[in-house]
């Protein structure tokens, strides 16, 4: 990764001027997953000096996560680091710098001791929902190229293209479709092997600047949970802690998954449904708008900002309305076979928008 390019001091300067509009003596919690992310980390670092604030820096990585899921009793497993978790305390900022990383790190370790370490984890991630104003990239590296079945100058343009679209007009844009999705109230999704509908009427759909998820290109809005209803499958592989689950569906019955299939990792999948409260809800269900990316990476931060795909989260929901610790965005790909309908009109189909 060329640390010279000066398109990561570009970067670092939005995020820490536009994203976060950071003034002097406040305090950013800068999370460096994996080695590759060092580049953009250093040129945050030196942007928050810049501007008068604290920064600290810790060094997460998979290869450490799987020393303790390898060697650890449940107890480390179930673990939630305190300095972790008091560092949400202290930031007024969190970034998150989410490295590329072999996807079988893990291949080894038992589905139970995983849903174990992601629920600990998650602990940590609603305190820093809760408590920072947070945003979370998702740095390219080779790892990442080859993920995606794509060059590293392709990652590498992908990324930087998506990261500085005009977000002004962007957001101009989706708002007036948002604003016009915000007069329905039911909305039924039809696609391969789907057709799951909900009721949101109140709820606003909520549309990103690229000041949370980076690159961004989304809005979404939070479903009336116990009224979903119906099944949904998912063409593109879904993505937890580090697990890639292919071919996923989900049935729904009285707002709550039901029933579950999937070609891998399916016994991971319900151990997570299991162990954690409330996580068979839907709390998010969004469009995916940003034009700049065309190709799916396996990269959850990423997929969801395709444009013409929708994706939902499993679990904790924006609104607060109630807790959980997971957040887990699935993707679907609706751009060759893929309608909504809100209040029984056909508004979006094939990836593009009809109003």
């Amino acid at each position: 990764m060329n640390s010279t390019d000066k398109r990561w001091e570009q970067l670092a300067s939005s995020l820490v001027n536009y994203s976060f509009k950071m003034k002097p003596g406040e305090k950013m919690m800068i999370a460096m997953h994996e080695i590759e992310t060092y580049p953009l980390a250093l040129a945050v670092y030196g942007e928050v000096v810049k501007a008068g604030g604290y920064a600290q820096i810790q060094f997460l990585s998979e290869a450490l996560k799987h020393k303790v899921l390898k060697y650890g009793t449940d107890e480390q497993i179930g673990w939630v680091p305190e300095i972790e978790l008091a560092g949400m305390e202290w930031a007024d900022y969190y970034l998150g710098l989410r490295g590329a990383f072999n996807l079988d790190e893990c291949y080894d370790i038992p589905a139970e001791k995983v849903a174990l370490y992601q629920k600990a984890m998650g602990v940590v991630s609603t305190a820093r929902w809760k408590n920072t104003k947070w945003a979370l990239v998702r740095v390219p590296n080779e790892h990442f190229a080859q993920q995606a079945h794509v060059s590293y100058e392709k990652i590498m343009d992908m990324f930087f293209e998506s990261c500085t679209l005009d977000w002004e007009e962007h957001v101009a844009y989706y708002q007036r479709i948002a604003d016009i999705l915000d007069q329905g109230n039911h909305l039924r999704l039809v696609g391969e092997r789907t057709d799951l509908e909900f009721e949101y009427g109140g709820n606003k759909w909520v549309v990103m600047d690229n000041t949370t998820n980076i690159p961004d290109g989304e809005f979404y809005v939070t479903p009336k949970w116990n009224t979903v209803k119906g099944h949904i499958y998912f063409e593109f592989p879904a993505t937890l802690g580090g697990r890639v689950i292919n071919d996923l569906y989900l049935e729904f019955k009285d707002g709550e998954v039901c029933k579950t299939e999937a070609s891998t990792n399916l016994d991971y999948v319900n151990m997570i449904l299991d162990v954690t409260p409330k996580v068979r809800r839907i709390g998010e269900f969004a469009f995916g708008t940003n034009p700049a990316i065309d190709i799916c990476t396996t990269d959850i931060l990423i997929d969801e900002k395709i444009k013409g795909s929708i994706h939902m989260a499993l679990g904790r929901p924006y609104d607060g309305n109630y807790d959980c610790p997971i957040h887990w965005d699935i993707v679907k790909d609706t751009r060759k076979n893929g309608k909504v309908y809100i209040d029984g009109k056909l508004v979006f189909e094939n990836g593009e928008f009809l109003i």
